[in-house]
């Protein structure tokens, strides 16, 4: 029986689970320093002094570093893009202040408590300068020259005359979407250990792609990226938060050089806000237009967020404008929103789940004024074909999606809008989940041991998702064993590369490298046994040719070898390092999400009962994680659609709340047991050999605008602005 799908434990949940695995901020070190940066309290100037006489008088207080006594970063730097790099903006390079929380100078101690006390007391005098509110600043073009974000889509598209259709449309709806800036909060804040051997450097950080944080940090002191290791086993969450390089990690590298000893620094909650991205605060201008018969005539997407003053973030939030529906005639621009904040970054869908949720909002009231269903309405505009490049998707399963959501969910049997129970009006709503699909260059090394056990190597780092449970998975079903006999070794640039763990891409990517590994090692295994490699079978520790089987450690034992191994890489066209689907056939994961809430609109309450997603997302590997990660997509975006906002104070020029006391998320009590989540049977051979696609992000698409449609069924209101919080409901 094949291992793949079957619902299999996480490897790693019982050491995670007694706290035996160990994260950055666990790691330490004979010496070591312990790291706190004092944060600028002004949003706009430069340093004119640091007074440190105060801090070095503690007890326990080493040194305290300023822009003066901190390496310049190497030329070499110039050379990493943006991304990786998350910011060009190094602080403690100059005295220029561009946002506040950013570091002026780092308190280094022999324990936490003293760098805390001694970082307490350390007084810094500003030149103070005018300020932007990012929230509110004219909406600007992008500049090419500010970074390589706006380079990872088109900031325009245009196919026919979309203002033009929806003029002349028979129907049209849409208007203004809003949704504010939000942080991802993972459980483990950013951390770094730097230490520095001769000319080597070792870093245990906090990190989503480990072969990254190798090249830009040996970029950032010139010297060869050989010389440098990265190390991240685990990492608490990432959200995005950890996918990019931060100058703290760069920083901290510095100040272990400059102590001539280890140095540790885990950022704390509220400094996190001023070190790492968010996803940023967008405006969605949406216009749709139709015939009588609900055929999509036109669609107009303009998407505006806000960015900081020095490199230029584009979240495509228009891109579902050309991807979700057939028409003829698109509309899709991006401009941005230059303030004085910390530069924001990908989160937890990236793109589609802010694009989703204005364009799942728009359809749902262009349906109302069709007075059509909203699930027929997407039926009517469905295509097999991406509307921006007319190629054949590489595999679509959405109608049959739709088939077995709406039967799952009752959709067709669903209550009336606004029917009471109790005090609690009761709503119905929908909407499309997709996400685009990036693919990345990776390698893995399997070893089959005589007895029988297999391991795999590669310098992928688990976030959470679970790559460590799926990868011996895939392994143990090329290689006729049981998955518990499979170990991985991960977490380690010494290890073969692995491209990153964000981007929805683990599975598809570093999951090819390691099954093609593993069918190397089986054809090797083979030819010991003079059978040929296309005609064996593998199971239970036995290889079998016709009605001959022999045992692995037989095999092994008779030619004398302890082990066989071999490499596999997943390789793009062109040798390209990354790619957002095959060129012939474009990658996309599609589902759709039913929910049912319940408003109390005298006391402006809002509740979720149930909620039925059903997904189109290629091969599942392990059905228990996939499912996981779905049910936590779909929290994920009820926190998006009924509570989280990160608000930037516009007097002070800061975020008004920078720990998790001010930032609501679901809990246990917000959520209801009846999450509902399938899969249709799907095979995805253009997208990997694995024919498997990302489901990390997918789940979190398409909740919010589900939500929103399903406050307007319970009581007639139609929310444009997210977060949908008690202001937003009561009725007088």
């Amino acid at each position: 029986m094949s291992n793949l799908g079957q619902s299999i434990p996480r490897h790693d949940g019982p050491i995670k689970v007694t706290g035996s695995a160990l994260y950055a901020g666990d790691r330490n070190l004979p010496s070591q320093l312990y790291a706190v940066f004092v944060n600028a309290t002004i949003p706009a100037g430069r340093v004119v002094s640091i007074e440190t006489t105060a801090a070095l008088a503690r007890v326990g207080v080493v040194r305290v570093l300023k822009a003066s006594d901190m390496p310049r970063v190497h030329r070499k730097l110039d050379e990493i893009s943006v991304p990786p790099l998350a910011t060009r903006f190094m602080p403690m390079q100059s005295d220029d202040i561009v946002y506040e929380g950013q570091p002026v100078a780092m308190v280094l101690a022999e324990s936490l408590q003293a760098a805390e006390a001694g970082a307490a007391v350390v007084r810094v005098r500003y030149e103070r300068r005018p300020f932007v509110v990012p929230d509110t600043a004219p909406a600007a073009d992008v500049a090419p020259d500010k970074g390589n974000y706006s380079k990872a889509n088109a900031l325009e598209f245009h196919k026919g005359d979309a203002a033009g259709a929806i003029a002349g449309a028979a129907f049209r709806a849409g208007g203004e979407y809003t949704q504010p800036s939000r942080h991802g909060n993972p459980m483990e804040p950013c951390a770094i250990l730097a230490v520095w051997e001769g000319g080597r450097l070792t870093v245990y950080d906090a990190v989503q792609h480990l072969p990254a944080v190798q090249n830009t940090l040996a970029a950032a002191f010139g010297i060869d990226h050989s010389k440098v290791r990265v190390v991240a086993p685990h990492t608490g969450g990432g959200f995005g938060t950890k996918a990019f390089v931060w100058p703290h990690e760069i920083l901290v590298s510095m100040a272990a050089r400059v102590a001539g000893r280890p140095v540790k620094m885990v950022l704390t909650r509220q400094q996190q806000y001023g070190m790492v991205g968010y996803q940023p605060q967008m405006t969605h201008e949406v216009r749709l237009g139709s015939d009588s018969q609900g055929r999509l005539l036109g669609v107009s997407h303009e998407a505006v967020n806000v960015t900081g003053v020095t490199d230029d973030y584009v979240e495509f939030g228009a891109v579902p404008a050309k991807s979700f529906y057939a028409c003829e005639n698109i509309s899709a621009t991006h401009r941005i929103r230059r303030g004085h904040v910390v530069l924001p970054t990908f989160m937890r869908s990236p793109w589609d789940g802010p694009g989703s949720w204005a364009l799942g909002s728009a359809m749902d009231e262009l349906a109302r004024s069709l007075n059509v269903d909203p699930l027929d309405l997407r039926l009517a505009n469905y295509t097999e074909l991406d509307p921006e490049s007319g190629k054949p998707w590489s595999s679509k399963k959405l109608r049959e999606a739709y088939d077995e959501g709406a039967r799952r969910f009752g959709w067709r049997e669903r209550p009336k809008g606004g029917t009471l129970d109790g005090h609690w009006r009761i709503g119905c709503g929908m909407a499309d989940c997709s996400q685009g699909q990036a693919r990345f260059h990776s390698t893995a090394k399997v070893r089959l041991r005589a007895d029988g056990t297999a391991q795999l190597e590669s310098s992928f780092c688990d976030i959470g998702t679970g790559p460590a449970t799926v990868f011996p998975q895939i392994v143990a079903d090329v290689l006729g064993l049981d998955p518990a006999q499979v170990t991985a070794l991960s977490g380690d640039t010494n290890l073969p590369y692995a491209g990153p763990t964000y981007g929805s891409s683990t599975t598809i990517s570093t999951g090819a490298a390691v099954q093609k590994a593993a069918q190397d090692v089986r054809s090797k295994l083979a030819r010991l046994a003079g059978w040929p490699a296309d005609q064996v079978s593998l199971e239970g520790g036995h290889i079998a040719y016709g009605s001959t089987s022999r045992t692995i450690r037989d095999i092994l034992g008779e030619a004398g070898v302890a082990e066989l191994a071999s490499e596999g890489a997943f390789d793009l066209p062109g040798n390209a390092p990354v790619d957002m689907g095959s060129p012939g056939f474009p990658t996309r994961s599609f589902g759709v999400v039913f929910v049912e809430v319940a408003v109390d609109p005298e006391l402006g309450l809002l509740r979720l009962r149930r909620a039925t997603g059903v997904y189109s997302a290629g091969r599942l590997i392990n059905s228990m994680t996939s499912r996981s990660q779905m049910i936590g997509g779909i929290v994920w975006g009820w926190g998006m659609a009924a509570m989280e906002a990160s608000h930037y104070e516009p007097t002070l020029g800061r975020w008004l709340a920078k720990d998790l006391a001010g930032v609501p998320i679901p809990v246990n009590a917000d959520i209801p047991p009846d999450i509902d989540v399938a899969f249709i049977d799907e095979f995805d051979a253009n997208s990997g050999p694995l024919g498997a696609k990302g489901i990390g992000e997918l789940g979190a698409t398409g909740v919010a605008a589900a939500v929103a449609n399903a406050v307007f069924d319970a009581i007639g209101v139609r929310v444009r602005d997210l977060p949908i919080t008690p202001d937003k409901l009561i009725q007088t």
